[in-house]
């Protein structure tokens, strides 16, 4: 049996593994959270955020479900509505400043809170082999300006508790530092990623720009970024270095206030954004996701987690 054969094997085992998991009901003492619990989920009228959304609910906790379309937002609020749920839907724009203002201060409004906030809005225009970065731009505005800006507008509205509120940034493996498919491989850029002590929100901020810019010019294939996906690949490794930023930034907060966030790869998921050629079911996309946000004890923060696993950035 080759490597890429016993990877195959060990996932599926895996995948076994986290199916038993998910049969085995929290027991009373560890739900944290009850139907007046608000979770958030960006992104979530199709896909894996639709089965976050979903998961959920069925735990129990009155979800929002944001939609840049609010027709299709609210139909996929009213699926859930049928099935008993608590589900409501409102629209949001992860692009558009205003847009997210307005979200936040009609949750404000008609909930004071939110105990979760899921941050699974996001883009990627590569299909199979292919690895074109003609929205480069579009793709770094979303996946990473987007997820920055809603957190920055939800950490204000996020509930005081002993549990600590959560924020999960749906991300994945490609965005990693020494990624083995992926490695970035400026030796300096490397190096100012790696440093969580000495990294910024303007080292970040200033890689994205770099490599849009590189785009447009293009400079950026000799300039040593991820050969595989390569928009996409970066902006989520922006999404996961700022997953450590807000960590040590958050992790500042006294007891009773803390908000713990962390980022995970759903793997590569049969839905539209892959033209469902995936290899994992929607269900089990969703699964680490809506463990890492219902965790009973929550004290992890700025990790990155693929299958219920962490994994090194």
């Amino acid at each position: 049996m080759g490597r890429k054969e016993r990877a195959e094997e060990r996932r599926k085992q895996r995948q076994q593994e986290i199916s038993l998991f998910r049969t085995i009901p929290y027991s009373d003492h560890q739900r944290w959270w009850n139907s007046e619990t608000i979770a958030v989920v960006t992104g979530a009228n199709r896909g894996i955020g639709f089965e976050i959304a979903r998961q959920l609910c069925g735990h129990g906790l009155t979800v929002i479900l944001t939609s840049r379309d609010s027709a299709i937002g609210r139909e996929a609020a009213s699926v859930l509505q049928e099935g008993g749920f608590n589900a409501v839907s409102h629209q949001l724009d992860v692009l558009d400043p205003s847009s997210i203002e307005q979200f936040a201060e009609w949750v404000q409004q008609n909930y004071g809170f939110v105990d979760i906030l899921i941050n699974n809005a996001g883009v990627n225009y590569n299909m199979g082999s292919e690895n074109s970065v003609e929205n480069a731009e579009n793709v770094i505005a979303t996946n990473y300006f987007g997820t920055k800006n809603v957190i920055k507008a939800m950490v204000p509205l996020m509930k005081p508790s002993a549990s600590g509120a959560r924020i999960v940034n749906v991300s994945s493996r490609l965005g990693r530092i020494n990624g083995r498919r992926n490695k970035i491989e400026d030796s300096a850029l490397r190096g100012r990623l790696e440093d969580v002590d000495s990294l910024s929100e303007e080292v970040i901020d200033q890689m994205v720009h770099t490599f849009v810019e590189q785009v447009k010019d293009g400079t950026w294939t000799s300039a040593g970024w991820p050969q595989t996906f390569t928009d996409y690949s970066v902006s989520k490794l922006a999404v996961n270095c700022y997953t450590r930023i807000m960590a040590k930034v958050l992790s500042d907060r006294p007891e009773g206030e803390k908000i713990f966030i962390n980022c995970y790869c759903p793997g590569w998921v049969k839905t539209a954004m892959t033209g469902w050629a995936g290899n994992v079911s929607v269900e089990e996309g969703a699964d680490t996701g809506v463990w890492l946000a219902l965790l009973p004890d929550q004290s992890v923060t700025g990790k990155i987690f693929a299958e219920r696993r962490e994994v090194h950035f």
